[in-house]
């Protein structure tokens, strides 16, 4: 059967929008904007910036284990993620803003334990200063707190797996080969997708070629994360829905109704 996949804006998803789960709560942070400033092509521009918060966050104790390196990346990454997650800072004129949001949620600068930037922009990883005591996974980059760089095995077909539905994955195109995203699964909403600029907001079919490295690449990571997601928030603009619907010639033919579809 074919499957029609179209997207539409979600009401009310003013920040700070909490989306909450099984095992990982989605709070988007700052709405990211990109908006055209004065004549030469000028663009004003920052990147959405959100928290994931496991369940079980915070520890009774208040106290965070400090991560090894000695069990590789995937199991320092897995015990970060028992604490807060911030994917993407926004620019640095964004700083008090950030901690003005995170504050807002109960969230101190010390309490992230891992940053995960989607790819290396000014507007996505601007902010990464705020969090020496975190584990930093920028694009394709791991490192522990003081720059201790664990390699992993993170590829289009091959996820990094942080815990109970919560997933790093491969998907370049916007600033190369490198970008990736995080994906939630279990919400009140199903699997979100902080997509970073793969997406940069709803409707931006008419612009994102134009502001990508690597067009086909990002075409192929565009259609996986429709694929897969409920709801994706894009790098530059309000979260939006991902609706599936049966095509009306697919639905037609499976009544045996070879009759052409009616258009009005």
């Amino acid at each position: 059967m074919s499957i029609v996949v179209r997207t539409e804006p979600l009401r009310g998803a003013e920040p700070p929008w909490l989306v909450p789960g099984a095992s990982y709560s989605v709070v988007v942070l700052l709405r990211g904007y990109a908006e055209p400033e004065g004549a030469g092509g000028v663009v004003r521009a920052d990147g959405s910036v959100t928290l994931v918060l496991p369940r079980s966050w915070p520890p009774a104790s208040g106290h965070r284990a400090a991560l090894s390196a000695d069990g590789g990346a995937e199991a320092a990454l897995q015990e970060a993620a028992r604490g807060p997650i911030l994917v993407d800072t926004g620019g640095p004129w964004a700083r008090e803003a950030l901690l003005g949001a995170l504050a807002g949620q109960g969230v101190a600068p010390g309490d992230v334990a891992l940053v995960v930037g989607t790819h290396g922009h000014s507007d996505h990883i601007g902010n990464l200063g705020l969090f020496p005591e975190a584990a930093l996974l920028v694009s394709h980059d791991f490192c522990l707190p003081g720059g201790r760089y664990l390699p992993h095995d993170l590829r289009e077909e091959r996820p990094l797996r942080l815990g109970p539905g919560l997933e790093v994955w491969a998907t370049p195109g916007h600033a190369g080969r490198r970008d990736v995203s995080v994906a939630v699964a279990g919400t009140e909403l199903g699997t979100v997708v902080l997509a970073g600029d793969v997406f940069e907001r709803d409707g931006d079919e008419d612009t994102w070629q134009a502001l990508s490295e690597d067009p086909v690449a990002q075409e192929q990571s565009r259609k996986r994360v429709l694929g897969a997601a409920d709801v994706v928030v894009p790098g530059h603009g309000a979260p939006f829905r991902v609706v599936r619907e049966a095509s009306r010639a697919a639905e037609a033919e499976s009544r045996g109704d070879s009759r052409p579809e009616l258009r009005t």
